[in-house]
């Protein structure tokens, strides 16, 4: 039976794994406008096109495909065109089935045909017939062709649901009891508005939901019914993006977090940061409307007496400097910001006065007084700064330089001013600068910012020449043999050189008895393992009344030796090219121009 049950799962695997390889593709999608107020829309496929799913909604004006087992292919989601009554599609894929949204500026009909791989959708009719039927039926188009009219009334809301996506988006997800219900959301200052058109929030749901625990960027939920329409609020904090779509009676809106890299390109693509606001005038002054946004940022604001004439203008929901920019821009200004302080007139005059500040200035420095200094250069080289930074913009010419020789030549750079001048005196590394005080000043803190010390690395390597012979030997020698005691009843043995009794747990050296305590006797070898004219030996004898066991031990060990040659070590600053080398000359004989020989030398490392 567990066999039977596991091939059941393996081909249930096989056939799911097959279907979804077989499954078809949405390869592109394309836009067209045609005569007769008319637009037409290509759907591309890898094969046929399957059979789909559609429906129409008046507000807001959009026509929704579903295509169920159809894989997405597309490289974006979003498509911002402007065809017809087309102005936007969204193409989304979830739950095994992909759904194609267009948005139209107003509704109107729609026929479908399929042409090869492509599914075409017009939309829209030819001069002269009606439309204003299908804008005002609401009807909702089904893929056999056939209609179905319906009504907005009776719509609620189910449900209000919250959960954490896997890459830290936070989902609401909007139960419906209508899949047709008009939906619009907007995004506002810190958050984004989800408004359902003739729906009802029932009683229980109009509650305030915290949802900060997620981790999301989701904060609060607001649910609550302004009118004939149940409008959910969505705190949001950070920087996010957002997506909306309806899957049946289920509208999912997914806030996700901006990584940096994300960030990064979005604020690039929108240059405007500030916190957003909202403006809505009718023929108001702009004095008026650049001191409202001074209050908004709590900037100070100076006008020029020329900044005059006043301004209609409905921005809503936009950054304070995207609408600062739009007002000025609008009324031919231009603004300078000195810290807190926000300076605004006419681009002319602005223009006008930098020009004066910079011809002023340029006669101030002509004017001012010169001065000679004296700069030490502790780390650089001070010859290699007065090239990089004065030489190679000067046509100056060569001067005499105090102790030890200089360079002096006349900038006309940014580093030194048209009358500034500088000598090097390479015997203490030093700079002397003539000029004006300012552009010392700034000769200074540029060599404070460069003159410093680099990093350095010392390298070290041993040059040795070894020997690796290595030996190790042990061996034993076993001997037996007879003896007679001839004294006091004491054994006393001299065999093969080595005198040594043993007798009672102690050792007794020869030396201990007389000529008449000789015991003679004689040993020969059981075991010889020995090892030949060894580093050492150890020799034990065990002696009894009538025999004798000797046995000795010896060792050979070799070892190898080695000789340092050199031992050379450089140090060298960071990105600085260091090499060792170590070994001698040697010479040799060559031919030289006379056809005689000549000795010469070649290194060899």
């Amino acid at each position: 039976m567990l066999i039977q049950r596991n091939t059941f799962f393996k081909a249930l695997a096989f056939l799911f794994v097959s279907a979804s390889a077989n499954a078809a593709k949405l390869e592109n999608i394309n836009f067209a406008e045609l005569p007769g107020e008319k637009t037409e829309i290509r759907l591309s496929f890898d094969e046929s096109p399957p059979t789909h799913t559609g429906y129409a909604i008046d507000k807001p004006a959009r026509i929704v495909f579903d295509f169920n087992d159809i894989q997405n292919r597309l490289s974006k989601k979003k498509y911002s065109v402007d065809v017809g009554d087309v102005n936007g599609a969204v193409v989304v894929e979830g739950g095994g089935r992909t759904r194609v949204i267009v948005n139209l500026d107003s509704m109107n009909t729609y026929s479908t045909r399929v042409d090869g791989t492509e599914l075409i959708i017009d939309i829209g009719s030819e001069v002269g017939s009606s439309v204003a039927s299908a804008a005002s039926a609401s009807t909702n188009y089904l893929s056999a062709g056939q209609t179905q009219s319906y009504s907005s009334s009776g719509s609620a809301i189910e449900n209000i649901d919250f959960r954490r996506g896997d890459v830290g988006e936070g989902k609401v997800i909007i139960a419906l009891t209508d899949a047709n219900s008009a939906i619009d959301v907007e995004e506002v200052s810190g958050g984004i508005n989800i408004r359902f058109s003739g729906t009802e929030m029932p009683t229980a749901l109009r509650r305030k939901l915290d949802v900060v625990d997620f981790a999301t960027p989701v904060t609060l939920l607001s649910a609550s019914q302004s009118g004939r329409n149940a409008v959910i609020s969505v705190a949001v904090k950070g920087e996010y993006d957002y997506l909306a779509y309806q899957a049946d009676n289920e509208y999912v809106v997914s806030v996700k977090p901006l990584t940096r890299a994300e960030l990064e390109e979005k604020k690039r693509q929108f240059a405007y940061s500030g916190e957003r606001l909202s403006l809505n005038f009718q023929d108001i002054e702009v004095r008026s409307v650049l001191q409202l946004i001074a209050d908004f940022t709590e900037l100070n604001l100076v006008a020029s007496d020329t900044v005059v004439g006043n301004i209609t203008l409905r921005l809503d929901n936009v950054p304070w400097d995207q609408a600062l920019d739009i007002v000025l821009k609008t009324k031919g200004l231009d603004k300078r910001q000195i810290g807190n302080v926000l300076m605004v007139a006419p681009a002319a005059e602005i223009a006008q006065r930098e020009r004066q500040e910079i011809e002023t200035q340029k006669q101030l420095e002509e004017l001012a007084p010169l001065k000679t200094e004296y700069i030490r250069i502790r780390y650089a080289n001070a010859r290699e700064l007065f090239s990089l930074f004065i030489d190679n913009q000067s046509g100056g010419g060569q001067g005499g330089a105090p102790s030890g020789g200089g360079q002096q030549g006349n900038s006309t750079g940014t580093i030194l001013s048209d009358r500034g001048h500088a000598i090097v005196d390479e015997r203490t590394n030093s700079i002397i600068l003539t000029d004006t005080e300012e552009k010392i000043a700034g000769f200074r803190q540029l060599v404070d910012t460069i003159d410093i010390p680099i990093r350095q690395v010392m390298i070290e390597a041993r040059i040795v020449i070894a020997n690796t012979d290595f030996e190790r030997e042990f061996g034993s020698r076993i001997a037996l043999g007879g003896v007679s005691l001839n004294s006091d009843d004491v054994p006393r043995a001299e065999i093969a050189g080595n005198s040594a009794a043993l007798t009672d747990g102690r050792v007794l050296d020869v030396d201990e008895f007389g000529d008449n305590g000789v015991i003679s006797g004689t040993a020969s070898d059981v075991v010889d393992l020995g090892v030949f004219d060894p580093a050492g030996a150890l020799t034990v004898n065990l002696l009894r009344s009538n025999f004798l066991v000797g046995l000795e031990l010896t060792a050979l060990e070799e070892s190898g030796f080695a000789e340092i040659v050199s031992q050379p070590k450089v140090i060298t600053g960071d990105k600085q090219q260091a090499s060792i080398e170590s070994g001698s000359e040697v010479p040799f004989l060559e031919e030289s121009a006379s056809g005689g020989s000549t000795v010469a030398f070649r290194e060899a490392t």
